[in-house]
């Protein structure tokens, strides 16, 4: 590799066939893999760029040292053998790395993406020798010249706590000697490669280097470029507007100018220019329009444009951080205040365009801008506001263990410890520390305190405060998603937000729209171009769409960057151990007596005490009310089950009685419902037997057969048919295997998977053998197994499963897989996905609401409210509330258990 690496994430550059001979075993020589590395050192809680999560942890006695720890102490990396999806973990081994993943990493990365900074290692070429660290950037490192040795730092307390570096910028100590080399098997390409082509299909593939990193490895920082329509050496492209080539910004202002002369204008001529020049070439035909015409452009355009397309327009030819400084004025001036504008610009900017901000808005109004906002916010919305304000947020990216477990000890001292809240520290730790830093901090928060920080904030915090804060955690997590949220919610529903619609696709189009793209794809299952397509109208809907840059690829392919994004997602829900919590735990104190007398005096003579049942109902355990039940026969002779019936009635009769059922019972109850009469029920079937575990599955067949004296197999098997059929008597025998992962297995699954679906190259079997073993692997493999398969599926043909089955399925097959994919992934979010639908629209689907409500309340429910309100940006309990009504609705607001 005589030239430096390619830039980008794609494959890595072609190798010489040279390289291989210095590759082979017995080979003396890493030569030209050596000559330009990068490392990746904290990237833990990055779910961007790479498929691997990567820890790093000092030795302890780091803060009392003034040398480098020896190599054999200094807790390494290890890249395990199995290749780019494996887990970095803490060993003190020396580090194995595969070379094809050397390789992959040898390619520059925008430390914007990655969460982490980069640093690059030079030095000589041979078996043994020592690589220094050089600078990151200079006319030295460019030309690859001289190595110079730099001295070991001397670090203690102050310096991680400061997060500086006190040998200056650019110098790092190390070490990296090459000590053996021997084949071992590597993994094979998969059908179509995916985003692992060039990666895994390469004879690299079949390497392995064993590689020895020694002395205390410090971080050189690459901030955020300030623009990306020239991105700096080694940054990858991620915006959709760039420079026009042959630019003329004479001719540019010379055909805007005929464009908008005379009677009318031609707006085609118009939208197709500006859109697609950069904000760097309209600032120079600003220039230049003035210098030929001695008139305004923006004026000129703000006269023969209206409307919404006047805003885009215009909003395009504004420098960014003008742009930024207009809307800012727009939020706070007359009578009421934008709040949810200042979040989203405050929220999300960098140091840097932060403080173009304040100087563009001084420069455009004479004005201060903090003084701005101090006089249109108040109280800790306010104070939140002035320190983003400021510009002042860390951003280098050593990050201190012992200073991670400090913040997340004083957030969870400042919220769930104490009586009241102490916004002070949420402010100090939220609008000051580095984004790294507070990825970890997040990390640490979920492991300790059992809740993610926004669960916390929805507790601790409200109104513009709480949304502020969540949305610098969001930015903290992923800009990119961030707006890809923002722009989803503009569109949704009736009407368009198209002040948001516009700021973000004016402001985000040269930074990172293809990553905004990526992400819409991914997570609302179509693309933002159909989107904005189908919500907007006329030369408005042409310009957005000429911004956004395109259409993607049908839902569930993904570009290689974004395979990797939904690869990282599986990685992560692998190794993520929620607790599930349901809404309603056993009552203290509870006293089956006096609640059987309280149910009886409720039902008693004439009328019925509805609010007694309901809330004794409502706030007991399952195995509580079957006591009750036994209790109030006991006392009375009465069945309090056919009491109940007697009455109330209609959907509040449905779900209390479903309450006074075991669980079990319950669901026979709802599957031989789904099966009675004339049709079937086919969605409550998939929904209760896709979801149940063995122990759940077994009990629901003992109680079909007790009740109905029929096994639930025969009435499955008169019911239903084909595939179908086959499915769900496989779900129905509980047979589900429950150990962990098998990698190699899971590998095999996924080819399986990938032939089924019919996109493999090389299909291995007939069809309908490969039919039979898809339905096993999906209906009888664990959970933790099906996640690695479903991550080996996108490793291998940048598909994601659930998209494919949607795509190459039809009918209650596609349906039932599609259940059991989406149960594997986020089971609670599956259940919100079921509840929004049922309150979705028009009308209501009470059963649905009914049947999840009951069935879920003691085990995952509050789980099921975060993903809700985190999903559709409004809690549970409002749609609830808005949706129902009478006793059901107090009802269901019991069970619910609260508001987020």
């Amino acid at each position: 590799m005589a030239a430096e690496p390619a830039t980008g994430l794609g494959p890595p550059s072609p190798v010489p066939p040279g390289l291989w001979a210095s590759l082979s075993p017995g080979s003396a020589s890493l030569g030209p893999l050596l000559k330009t590395v990068f490392f990746i050192p904290q990237a833990r809680g990055n779910q961007r760029w790479l498929p691997a999560r990567l820890r790093r942890q000092p030795p302890p006695d780091l803060c009392a040292q003034s040398r480098p720890t020896p190599a054999d102490e200094w807790p390494l990396l290890q890249f395990g053998e199995r290749g780019c999806g494996d887990t970095w973990a803490n060993t003190t081994e020396p580090p194995r790395f595969h070379l094809k993943c050397l390789l992959r990493l040898a390619v520059p990365v925008p430390s914007s993406h990655l969460g982490g900074a980069i640093r690059r290692l030079e030095g000589p070429r041979e078996e043994g020798d020592d690589i220094q660290l050089s600078p990151r950037s200079g006319p030295a490192a460019a030309a690859g010249e001289g190595h110079r040795p730099a001295r070991p730092p001397s670090l203690g307390p102050s310096t991680l706590r400061s997060r500086s570096h006190p040998a200056g910028p650019g110098w790092t100590p190390s070490s990296l000697s090459v000590s053996s080399k021997k084949k071992v098997p590597g993994p094979q390409p998969g059908p179509r490669g995916g985003f692992a082509r060039g990666l895994e299909a390469a004879p690299w593939g079949r390497e392995r280097a064993n590689l020895t990193l020694s002395s205390f490895p410090t971080v050189v920082s690459a901030a955020e470029p300030e623009t990306m329509a020239n991105p700096a050496q080694g940054a990858k492209y991620r915006g959709s507007v760039r420079d026009f080539p042959d630019f003329d910004p004479g001719q540019d202002a010379e055909t805007l100018y005929n464009a908008m002369k005379g009677f009318g204008s031609d707006k085609e001529a118009i939208l197709e220019l500006i859109t697609s020049r950069s904000n760097r070439q309209r600032q120079e035909i600003c220039q230049s329009y003035k210098s030929l015409y001695g008139k305004d452009l923006i004026a000129d355009l703000k006269y023969e444009l209206t409307g919404k397309f006047e805003r885009l327009i215009v909003g395009l030819m504004r420098p960014l951080a003008y742009c930024d400084a207009k809307e800012i004025k727009d939020a706070i001036a007359g009578a009421g205040t934008d709040e949810k504008c200042l979040i989203e610009i405050l929220a999300s900017r960098t140091n840097e365009q932060i403080h173009q901000l304040v100087a563009a808005y001084k420069d455009a109004y004479e004005r201060d801008l903090e003084a701005d906002i101090i006089g249109d916010t108040s109280g800790h919305f306010q104070k939140m506001l002035v320190v983003l304000l400021q510009g002042t947020r860390e951003e280098d990216d050593v990050v201190s263990e012992d200073l991670v477990q400090q913040d997340v000890q004083d957030l969870y001292e400042a919220g769930e410890l104490k009586w009241g809240t102490d916004e002070a520290q949420f402010i100090y730790i939220l609008g000051n520390r580095s984004k790294q830093h507070l990825r970890l901090v997040f990390d640490e928060y979920l492991r300790t305190t059992g809740k993610p920080i926004e669960a916390s904030i929805r507790g601790e915090l409200s109104g513009d405060f709480e949304k502020l804060m969540l949305a610098v955690v969001k930015c903290v997590r992923s800009t990119s998603e961030y707006f890809a949220e923002r722009l989803f919610k503009a569109m949704k529903g009736l009407g368009t937000r198209d002040n948001t619609l516009i700021r973000i696709m004016v402001t985000r189009s040269e930074l990172d729209m293809l990553d905004i793209r990526e992400i819409f794809r991914t997570k609302y299952e179509k693309s933002l171009y159909n989107m904005i397509k189908n919500d907007t109208s006329g030369e408005y809907k042409k310009a957005l769409l000429k911004l956004c840059g395109g259409d993607d690829d049908a839902a569930g392919q993904f570009f290689p960057e974004a395979a990797q994004v939904a690869y990282q997602m599986w990685e992560l829900s692998a190794v993520s151990r929620v607790e599930l919590k349901g809404t309603v735990r056993p009552v203290d104190d509870f006293n089956p007596d006096a609640d059987a007398k309280a149910l009886r005096k409720a039902m008693k003579g004439i009328g019925t005490d509805e609010a007694t049942i309901i809330d004794i109902i409502t706030h007991r355990s399952n195995e509580q009310r079957q006591q009750i039940r036994q209790t109030f026969k006991s006392h009375f002779g009465r069945d309090l089950m056919a009491d109940l019936k007697s009455e109330i009635s209609g959907d509040l009769a449905r779900l209390i009685l479903g309450l006074m059922m075991p669980p079990a019972h319950y669901d026979a109850k709802q599957l031989k419902k789904a099966m009675e009469g004339a049709g079937t029920d086919e969605m409550t079937l998939i929904e209760i037997l896709a979801t149940r575990n063995n122990a759940e599955i077994r009990a629901i067949n003992e109680a079909y057969k007790e009740d109905y004296n029929k096994s639930l197999e025969d009435a499955l098997s008169s019911d239903t048919s084909g595939h179908f059929k086959r499915i769900l008597i496989s779900l129905a025998t509980g047979n589900r295997e429950e150990g962990g992962e098998d990698r190699d297995k899971a590998r095999e699954d996924a080819q399986v998977a990938a032939e089924i679906l019919e996109i493999a190259d090389t299909p291995s079997g007939d069809k309908t053998s490969l039919e039979t073993r898809f339905m096993m692997i999906l209906c009888t493999r664990s959970y933790p197994h099906l996640r690695r398969v479903f991550q080996e599926f996108i490793k291998m043909t940048n598909y994601d499963v659930e998209h494919i089955i949607r795509k190459e399925m039809s009918g209650d097959v596609r349906d039932a897989f599609v259940a059991i994919v989406q149960s594997v992934k986020n089971k609670p979010l599956f259940f919100a996905d079921k509840l929004y639908k049922s309150m979705k629209g028009a009308g209501t689907d009470e059963k649905t609401l009914t049947r999840i409500m009951v069935s879920r309340s003691e085990i995952d429910l509050l789980n099921i409210r975060r993903e809700f309100i985190e999903k559709y940006d409004k809690s549970l309990h409002q749609a609830i509330e808005g949706d129902t009504s009478g006793d059901f609705l107090k009802a269901l607001l019991a069970l619910c258990g609260g508001e987020d």
